[in-house]
């Protein structure tokens, strides 16, 4: 049997390169923070402002009839290419008594938007920082490329990341062999960085086929230019 994700800091972090499942891997996380707190306060923070024209912010009303809210730029979903954080994105570091997961835009220049709140997140000292990786695309498909993407992102933002997420996927191709090879590949990556691999994401189906004690994300939905879809 799997055994699902600890997700104990008040503020989650996901960050990697474009493409790594960041934002899947940052819906999976609400929503398993909204089922282990059913009566706290969750929210989806998208600060994306380098590529406004979507990511969570598509999933607004899905989000909020779930119970899980939603920070995300204004100019999220336009055609308006004009970077911009969200208004209240101040409720990331002001409101203590708020679980959030950030979904963070897909390089170093992305980062840049985090950066600002570097300062306040570590002096509260409740975050985990995650590097998503995704073993099959392209611009990362060495343990080297992929550590060299996390360096930047680290940098650019002023934050270390305290954790890895093997998110190495297919799409609707993967398979359970997809996924325990993306954690050899993680693995390698941490060492490189220094960064243990603090779980895997997978399709929910796919967990009963994974090695028992595997530390393991379930994903279930997708996150897609159309919104929230199901696999």
């Amino acid at each position: 049997m799997t055994v699902l994700p600890e997700l104990r800091a008040r503020v989650t972090v996901l960050a990697g390169h474009y493409g790594s499942g960041k934002s899947t891997v940052a819906l999976a996380c609400a929503e398993l923070l909204r089922s282990r707190f059913p009566d706290g306060r969750i929210a989806l923070a998208d600060l994306d402002i380098v590529n406004p024209y979507f990511r969570t912010a598509d999933c607004g009303d899905a989000l909020r009839k779930e119970g899980i809210g939603l920070i995300a730029s204004g100019f999220a979903s336009s055609n308006v290419d004009v970077p911009a954080m969200p208004g209240d994105a101040y409720r990331i570091t002001g409101d203590p008594g708020l679980r959030v997961v950030v979904d963070v835009g897909g390089d170093d220049r992305g980062a840049l938007a985090l950066g600002r709140y570097a300062p306040a997140l570590l002096a509260e000292g409740d975050l985990d920082m995650l590097g998503v990786i995704n073993a099959c695309r392209p611009l990362t498909r060495t343990p080297q490329d992929a550590a060299g993407v996390l360096r930047e992102i680290s940098a650019a933002c002023g934050i270390p990341f305290t954790g890895l997420v093997n998110c190495t996927n297919l799409g609707r191709d993967t398979d359970a062999g997809t996924v325990v090879s993306g954690l050899a590949f993680a693995e390698k990556v941490a060492e490189l960085t220094s960064v243990p691999v603090a779980f895997s994401a997978a399709r929910r189906e796919l967990c009963g086929a994974l090695p028992d004690g595997m530390r393991v994300l379930p994903v279930s939905r997708i996150i897609s230019h159309g919104g929230i879809e199901n696999f």
